[in-house]
């Protein structure tokens, strides 16, 4: 029972690095916890809340309210059964083709809770406390993460849930509170507002997705607030009351409260490691039970152990995960690999999308780099007025020298399919001149390309 590679984790990072192992001819075994394969990104993270998006913004009628108004629907009593039917589907064909990817390449799966002897060796125990024991040269680590659960939050699922139990519930919430404005916590919020579940969303710092150029955040906020969100911004959680004859509390540190028929916590991820037994293998975790590994090698403090994907820590991203898991596989066998360009598109599945590529306004400030920026609005396109869009932003980010692009920011509709073509002007070294000399196809959301590319050109020929 000795591997080659021995994967633990069939993520995102974990099936890209056991299939660009496997190709390499190495014999590898992908040891999995879940009842199926797919990790987190299948089961509870990635896929499953990109497709409750979807089927929210189909049922709901959320995309043609420009023409019919805010009372539109295309089903007027949307159900969680509603909701949870088309997730299933699309679960189980992630599933079978993962499936099918292992099998055609010969990687072998074993379910079972997999935990360290010693450097080399893996005790694996499966539903029925039947344990075998496996060792390999090499291992990579992708369990990735957990939602953060404190003690002080009375988690029951049903009223109180984490990102994980929202998936489960049977029934939708008449009000619903999220604690937490990072990208978990904006995604659910906006999904449940599109619904018209009154939404209260509350952080405890003064600002919300920091990482985001703040002009982008500010238009969002905007949005969230025009539909009805309410915003709970700079005062932290003092205490969560569990519903009794009236609904949850939350009550804030600044005196005020928040009541809502659910809660949904959404405040941090931890790294999905305490069953490992790192300390058996000489490895440690830090606060949130995140591994440290070499930003090029991936290596942890264990040469011949790798680690990729969210358990790692940012960009905790499922498309910088899979790269990160066959970057790693390379590095385990010595094999060359490209290295990911220094910039990659961060994409937010909000209600409205944001996506977002290279330099924001403030990074480049921060950096002293003379600069022009181009606005469009997408409603200034003749695509965003067939598709009845009154809302929806793209930002670019031009060097004043040699007028190359340096940042691309979108939010709106389609943000997270448009933004690739900034992502290849970028890391391609293009400028501005790319978008003034091209035709694109018409009518196309991609024109505001153009449109903001143009307005870059008019202040930089007369600024």
């Amino acid at each position: 029972m000795r591997y080659d590679l021995i994967v633990i984790g069939s993520g995102p990072a974990g099936r890209r690095g056991a299939i660009q192992a496997a190709k390499l001819g190495k014999s590898v075994l992908v040891v999995d916890k879940g009842r199926r394969v797919g990790g987190v990104s299948v089961h509870t993270g990635t896929i499953p809340s990109k497709t409750l998006r979807e089927t929210v913004l189909n049922l709901s009628g959320w995309r043609e309210r420009g023409f019919y108004g805010r009372s539109y629907r295309v089903k007027k009593e949307i159900s969680a059964g509603d909701l949870l039917n088309r997730l299933h589907i699309t679960l189980n064909h992630e599933v079978e083709v993962l499936e099918h990817q292992f099998a055609r390449n010969r990687v072998a799966t074993l379910h079972g809770t997999a935990r360290f002897l010693d450097p080399h060796h893996l005790k694996v125990e499966g539903d029925s406390n039947e344990s075998l024991v496996l060792s390999a040269d090499r291992f990579l680590l992708a369990v990735g993460t957990r939602p953060h659960r404190p003690a002080s939050v009375p988690f029951d699922g049903r009223h109180v849930v984490d990102s994980d139990e929202i998936l489960e519930i049977d029934r939708l919430p008449r009000s619903l509170a999220v604690v937490g404005a990072g990208v978990i916590g904006v995604e659910y919020a906006t999904i449940f507002s599109a619904l018209d579940v009154p939404v209260t969303l509350i952080e405890p710092r003064p600002t919300m997705l920091d990482f985001i150029d703040q002009e982008l955040v500010e238009d969002f906020v905007h949005h969230l607030r025009d539909r009805g969100m309410t915003l709970r911004f700079g005062a932290g959680i003092a205490a969560i009351e569990p519903p009794g004859a009236r609904p949850c509390t939350i009550r804030l540190e600044n005196g005020r409260t928040v009541q809502a028929d659910m809660v949904l916590y959404a405040a941090g991820r931890a790294g999905a490691t305490a069953e490992l037994d790192l300390a058996a293998c000489g490895i440690g975790v830090d606060g949130r039970g995140r591994l440290e590994v070499d930003p090029h090698s991936f290596q942890t403090a264990q040469p011949h152990i790798y680690a990729a994907g969210d358990v790692i820590g940012f960009p905790s991203l499922a498309s910088t995960s899979m790269e990160q898991g066959r970057l790693a596989a390379c590095h385990a066998f010595g094999v060359q690999a490209f290295e990911p360009p220094r910039f990659f598109p961060y994409g937010i599945y909000s209600v409205p999308e944001i996506s977002t590529i290279g330099l924001s306004e403030e990074q480049v400030r921060q950096k002293n780099i003379p600069y022009e920026c181009g606005i469009a609005r997408f409603r200034e396109t003749s695509r965003g007025q067939i598709m009845g869009l009154n809302s929806g932003m793209m930002k670019l980010i031009f060097g004043q020298e040699g007028r190359r692009l340096l940042g691309c920011h979108i939010v709106g509709e389609g943000a997270t399919e448009l933004v690739h073509i900034g992502q290849a002007v970028i890391n391609l070294g293009g400028t501005l001149d790319y978008f003034i000399e091209n035709a694109f196809n018409y009518p196309t959301l991609a024109e505001a390309y153009k449109i903001a590319a143009l307005d870059a050109w008019n202040r930089m020929q007369h600024g």
